[in-house]
């Protein structure tokens, strides 16, 4: 038989065993504890601890209950089915992240410069003089483009079957090569027997295209013509029309309805007969003041011998430089791009006041491609500079705006310069802009095919096209930097004396650098080291020739 004695924990245990505190010390529960007395001869005794409040515990499967079921059909497929999902779910997740991978858009690569950005331009003379051999010619510098001259007279006349086939014949002489045309055109007068004036003396809501005044005995103003002695006014058919270049020419107000329409239709065709570029004469005039005032004298006269009768005596603030010119060039600007994208328009002169092209409702932003600004060439060239190179530089890229892509007229170098003319194309030609090369100027004429070859490699590098430009101060020497994240940097040292100079050049830039290119003359100096393409040089001990440039290309220092 087996005895059980059941024994209950009475609450005074429970309290002697928590301490004297009141009720709220009490146990929640009370356990019972059964102790069931096997057997008796070993004195072997189960004790069984239960909950009084009846209140099962939950203690779980054993083992053997479990391996009922390790076998059953339904829990084996069960099993096999999330083991199976998760192995399917796991491919699908590394399946979708290579997916993603691959068919994320990748960072789009730099685009390269547009033809009319990347340059040089050959300039020749005018259509009339073009001949087969400019092709050559151009090829020599390796030219994007090859400027010619359409004479004023026939600017409007481009529609003609003779002026036609003249730019159909220059166009294809060029077709065969990766030379593009472009032409300087003088847009704002015309000749007295010219369509549009024979229309304004027609019909009067014509004249709107002219500066054209009636009812006047005596000239309307003082206005003289454009650096002379005379007056700018001429009459005609008893008015008083503005003639301020040739005579029998009148100016032409290029911001009126009846301009845009004419010179867009010019500009639309040349683009349909193969022009892609065109540099504007004249810009400074194409806006005129509507009040016809007088023109006052010059605070700064660049004569002071000057008389109201000439033209210098006079600061033109009627006649040039008027405000809103930036937004009229930007319409034509627009009509060549609606008619070719890859076409460009530019000026043909210095524009002497970069913020006049600006537009007036974007900040910084020029109403034409390509400006030409400052006399930093002109400076460059000369035997002894009368300022700093590097202050004219730093000013004249900081007034034409930091952003701008400059036309480099070489042109503009002495004739007498004493400097290598190789070393001035190799600067220049680094600088943010084009070159344009006259071919009857020393720039074409005594610089090597091989040096221009030099120059179109390194301006179709990542770190000049799309390169932050650093200029260093090292008087005398004059440098600066081409550097594009993660391509190789170039150093551009030109020396402007007729002696050796060191490059103390004081910068973050790594003291070890290779050759890339150099100027012509750089070792024709017996107290020169000499220098070899891809040669290392140590740039604190570098030394560079009188008169030369060289150019060096350097691994950027990490930055700590």
């Amino acid at each position: 038989m087996v005895q059980e004695e059941k024994i209950a924990v009475a609450d005074g245990a429970d309290e002697q065993m928590l301490g004297s505190g009141g009720p709220e010390q009490k146990l929640a529960g009370r356990d019972e504890v059964k102790f069931i007395k096997g057997d008796h001869q070993n004195g072997d005794a189960k004790i069984d601890i239960g909950n009084v409040n009846g209140k099962a515990a939950f203690t779980g499967m054993s083992k053997e209950e479990l391996m009922k079921y390790a076998n059953d059909p339904f829990w084996v497929r069960l099993r096999w089915i999330f083991f199976v999902g998760f192995w399917a779910i796991w491919a699908a997740m590394l399946v979708g992240a290579i997916l993603i991978i691959i068919g994320a858009p990748k960072c789009a690569a730099p685009q390269p410069l547009p033809w009319f950005k990347r340059g040089p331009h050959a300039k020749f003379a005018g259509i009339d003089a073009a001949k087969p051999d400019d092709v050559q010619t151009a090829q020599k510098i390796h030219a994007t483009g090859a400027i010619y001259e359409l004479p004023a007279a026939l600017t409007y006349s481009v529609k003609s079957p003779e002026v036609e086939k003249q730019i159909k014949q220059l166009v294809a002489q060029y077709e065969a090569s990766d030379v593009k045309v472009i032409l300087d055109l003088t847009p704002n007068y015309v000749g007295k027997e010219s369509k549009l004036v024979q229309e304004a003396l027609e019909n009067q809501e014509k004249r709107a295209a002219f500066v054209w005044v009636s009812g006047r005995t005596s000239p309307p103003t003082n206005w003289l013509k454009v650096g002379g002695n005379r007056s700018a006014w001429e009459q005609l058919d008893g008015s008083y029309v503005l003639s301020q270049f040739q005579d029998g020419f009148y100016d032409l107000k290029m911001n009126s309805t009846l301009i845009r329409n004419e010179f867009g239709g010019v500009l639309r065709h040349l683009v349909g007969l193969g022009v892609q570029g065109f540099r504007l004469k004249n810009t400074k005039f194409f806006v005129l003041s509507d009040s016809l005032e007088d023109e006052v004298n010059s605070a700064v006269p660049k004569d002071l011998n000057l008389g109201p009768s000439e033209y210098g005596f006079y600061d033109h603030k009627q006649t040039t430089f008027q405000s809103g010119l930036g937004d009229v060039l930007y319409d034509y600007l627009s009509i060549v791009k609606n008619a070719s994208a890859d076409a460009f328009l530019s000026v043909a002169e210095d524009i002497i006041q970069p913020q006049v092209y600006q537009l007036s409702d974007v900040a910084g932003a020029n109403g034409i491609d390509l400006p030409m600004y400052g006399d930093f060439v002109k400076v460059l060239s000369k035997s002894k500079p009368e300022k700093s190179l590097f202050k004219d530089l730093e000013n004249t890229l900081f007034q034409a705006g930091n952003g701008s892509w400059l036309q480099w007229n070489f042109r503009d170098v002495y004739v007498d310069t004493p400097h290598d003319p190789s070393a001035l194309a190799l600067f220049l030609s680094m600088l943010p802009g084009v070159p344009v090369v006259s071919v009857d100027a020393i720039e074409y004429q005594n610089v090597t095919e091989k040096t221009y070859k030099h120059i179109e490699q390194l301006r179709h590098s990542a770190s000049y096209m799309h390169g932050e430009l650093q200029l260093y101060e090292a008087d005398p020497l004059v440098a600066f930097s081409r550097i594009k994240s993660g391509n190789p940097g170039y150093l551009v040292i030109f020396n402007p004396t007729d002696s050796p100079q060191s490059s103390n050049i004081t910068s973050e830039l790594p003291d070890k650098m290779t050759v890339s290119v150099f100027s012509e003359n750089f070792n024709n100096y017996e107290d020169v080291e000499k220098v070899t393409p891809l040669g290392k040089v140590s740039l604190s001990e570098l030394k560079v020739a009188p008169q030369s440039a060289i150019i060096l290309t350097y691994v950027p220092k990490k930055a700590e």
